[in-house]
């Protein structure tokens, strides 16, 4: 795999521990700025928002400027953020820090995802995305417990401080690594907003939504569920956090090796699987081993849709990919807020901790319906001439999901 991908690992690593640990900083900061849990939880609710709002708004403002200088530029937006946070002198300014931060998430991972397909051949683009994303998965495992470990014996500041200096390692990367983009030319804008009337476009977003959204419903309230319903000291939960990051890893890199060779039938695999692991984990939740497993099965059932769900709206994008890329990020964290929502509903309902899991289970069915819809309308799309089959009916080679499947049909369509 090229150097750049590294690079653009380094970033995501960055991003992925300050987008998670503050959960674990809370305590101080609450301390510090004598403000209530509630309130210094919207540290997580704001910087979700600003991921959902920066991705379309600096993909769409960015349109113009060659990726690579884009990409640096969203991790400069980063590093100032988190400098504000470290440096804020009240709460206000910690939350506003943590908002400029997010600003540049959605956006970083839409282009950044974008860069890494291009960096390597066709057949290889799910893998590439998975490298960078790899960064993300190992910032739960590492990043997250290192930087509440810092923040808690050092303060919470010295994290801060220290993921800021994260992001100039990887705009220092990315300078070096990452070869010149192209700028884009022709009113990009038009032409990346047009990819929305695309509804397989639509299809895989909604995918993202439900599907990994159902893995929060688990992650939002497992500590309740650890330590109410399993059994588990509350020190534990740390642990069992860790475990589900090293799923998420392995789940990630098996997504995009396997999306490489056969999208769809990968993706029917992990939704299908996320839903059965979603449903039997409030039995498994009565035993300590069981819980265990299927939480360390739901983060790589869970990651490993994220390469295919990422390289699908490439695919059906192929002109004009970095606005839909971004929205796709901010897709992710809608189906986060939209899963917590919902999994307090069912507890505030009275049926109790183990209930949240039961909702992420219909919400990866539904994104398993969903993926089963996109690949039925493909293959009525192919048996009527309008795109060309990149591979064998078996689902090898992405059959019709390609890019350059899609370029054949509309010459095929147009000779005739």
């Amino acid at each position: 795999m090229p150097l750049a991908l590294l690079a653009l690992a380094i970033g995501a690593f960055g991003i992925g521990t300050t987008e998670f640990v503050t959960s674990g900083l809370l305590p101080e900061v609450v301390d510090e700025f004598g403000v209530s849990v509630p309130t210094a939880g919207y540290l997580s609710t704001g910087y979700a928002l600003g991921v959902v709002l920066g991705a379309p708004l600096l993909a769409v403002l960015g349109a113009r400027i060659p990726r690579k200088r884009m990409l640096m530029g969203l991790m400069g937006l980063f590093v100032v953020g988190n400098a504000l946070s470290a440096a804020a002198p009240a709460f206000g300014l910690l939350l506003t820090g943590r908002i400029v931060a997010s600003l540049a998430h959605g956006a970083f991972f839409g282009i950044g995802a974008v860069v890494a397909a291009d960096l390597v051949a066709p057949h290889k683009r799910a893998g590439a995305i998975a490298m960078m994303f790899t960064g993300l998965t190992v910032a739960n495992v590492v990043g997250v417990p290192v930087g509440t470990l810092v923040g808690q014996s050092a303060g919470w500041r010295v994290t801060f401080y220290a993921i800021a200096g994260l992001g100039v390692l990887a705009v220092l990367g990315i300078a070096a690594l990452v070869p010149a983009q192209p700028r884009p030319e022709h009113s990009p804008v038009r032409g990346e907003l047009a990819a929305f009337r695309n509804p397989q476009v639509l299809l895989a977003m909604a995918m993202t939504v439900l599907g990994f959204g159902g893995v929060f419903t688990m992650t939002t309230y497992l500590t309740p569920m650890a330590t109410e319903v399993t059994g588990y000291a509350p020190s534990s939960v740390t642990w069992l956090l860790v475990l589900f990051g090293l799923g998420m890893v392995g789940g990630n890199l098996v997504g995009g090796r396997y999306a490489d060779r056969a999208l769809m039938p990968m993706l029917f695999t992990a939704l299908g699987g996320l839903a059965v692991l979603l449903a039997l984990l409030p039995l498994a939740a009565h035993h300590k081993a069981a819980a265990a497993a299927d939480i360390l099965l739901i983060g790589a059932f869970g990651f490993a849709t994220v390469p295919p769900l990422q390289k699908r709206v490439l695919d059906q994008t192929a002109g004009a990919p970095t606005l839909a890329s971004a929205v796709n990020i901010g897709a992710f964290n809608l189906g986060n807020a939209l899963a917590a929502w919902l999994g307090g509903l069912v507890i505030s309902a009275g049926l109790g901790y183990t209930s949240p899991p039961w909702v992420g289970a219909l919400m990866a069915g539904a994104a398993l319906g969903l993926a089963l819809v996109s690949a039925a309308l493909e293959r009525r799309a192919v048996r009527s001439g309008r795109v060309v089959a990149a591979g064998p009916a078996t689902g090898r080679g992405n059959a019709g999901t390609s890019a350059a499947a899609e370029v054949a049909g509309e010459r095929v369509g147009a000779a005739g």
